[in-house]
């Protein structure tokens, strides 16, 4: 099945503690149906400290559900995405605007 959202597409929290936030999505897990995104849902770990890394209390960030993810369109406001057919290809598109991804 093709993925709905992929690593680099820009999106929006649409609930949790971040809603309303923007980001990149990072990385993508389909299997666990979670992403990655830059400064979303973001948790201290602490890192022991050895010989060649500091230790502290380090930002990370954790995976978010995908269902609580939209993709921005290109007026930036969140969107649904469709699949269809162009020239033999099957394209993503925002169900927006009509546009391809």
């Amino acid at each position: 099945m093709a993925a709905k959202l992929r690593k680099g597409d820009k999106v929006i929290v649409l609930t949790g503690k971040d809603k309303g936030k923007t980001g990149e999505i990072e990385a993508v897990f389909p299997k666990e149906g979670k992403a990655i995104v830059g400064g979303i849902n973001i948790a201290i770990r602490h890192q022991r400290q050895s010989a060649t890394s500091q230790g502290g209390r380090i930002p990370k960030a954790m995976p978010i559900h995908l269902s609580n993810l939209a993709l921005l369109d290109k007026n930036g406001k969140a969107t649904r995405v469709g699949f269809r057919f162009e020239d033999g290809k099957k394209v993503r598109y925002a169900k927006t605007t009509g546009d391809v991804i």
